[in-house]
């Protein structure tokens, strides 16, 4: 394993650009003079209303929506907005994060709304969920929906219907083919299939792999793959934390 531990000049991330760069990243890129590149390996489609419809999910029904991500929000509103469909004032919104919470603002008057919010998943959300267990919860989620939640609520006997809104979608990689990086990060195990789908015969040689999460640490072992670079540990809670002990210890 020694003589894959070499210098480390460049990097892929497989997520898409920050905004700005006020981010660890260009704080990383700067501090080891690395080439710090961002390319998201998936991205999110929309289900139309048309395919929705087919699921006979009323909209009507429900007195209660959780949040997951901006993307659930994102599609949740755009798909009622496609079927003409009027959220009502007092329907109630629950996120997974107080971020989630504050991006309803584009869609809805926060001040005079329903709104809870936990710190990152649905247990953050227990106590306040209790006191409105009666509710009829809608689920908006992908097609590779956080099984955490989903179980979450199973579990402690919600009233709750997934409803697939957007699909994730593996992203043309085609001008990466003669492109080669010394560590590239992954974030989810969509990411990985996504490797493959685009590059069926990718050969990991002296490539660094670094991923974020038990799913994607699981996914790329099973893929045949080295991980040299797992995240979050005690001592890197976060990836650009684990990339950076390991950069410590080959770029002497």
């Amino acid at each position: 394993m020694e003589e894959r531990k070499k210098k480390v000049k460049s990097i892929l991330v497989t997520l898409p650009k920050p905004e700005n760069d006020k981010n660890p990243y260009a704080e990383l890129a700067k501090k080891y003079n690395l080439k710090i590149d961002f390319r998201s390996f998936i991205h999110v489609e929309g289900v139309p209303a048309s395919v929705f419809r087919k699921e006979k999910i009323a909209l009507a029904d429900f007195s209660a929506v959780i949040f997951t991500s901006r993307n659930s929000a994102d599609h949740f509103f755009r798909i009622c907005e496609e079927m003409r469909f009027e959220v009502p004032v007092d329907m109630k919104y629950f996120c997974l994060t107080e971020n989630i919470a504050l991006y309803l603002q584009k869609y809805i008057q926060y001040r005079k709304r329903k709104i809870f919010f936990g710190k990152q998943t649905a247990a953050d959300l227990a106590e306040v969920l209790k006191k409105h267990n009666a509710e009829k919860f809608l689920y908006p989620c992908s097609d590779v929906a956080a099984e955490e939640t989903q179980k979450f609520l199973l579990d402690n006997g919600y009233d709750f219907t997934p409803a697939v809104l957007f699909r994730t979608v593996c992203s043309d990689l085609s001008d990466l083919a003669e492109v080669f990086y010394d560590i590239i990060a992954f974030f989810s195990p969509s990411s990985i299939q996504s490797l493959y789908k685009n590059f069926p015969d990718f050969k990991q040689n002296n490539t660094r792999l670094a991923a974020f999460g038990a799913t994607t640490h699981k996914a790329l072992v099973e893929a045949g793959l080295i991980l040299d670079i797992p995240a979050p540990t005690p001592n890197a809670p976060s990836m650009t934390m684990a990339i950076e002990q390991y950069i410590k210890q080959v770029n002497k």
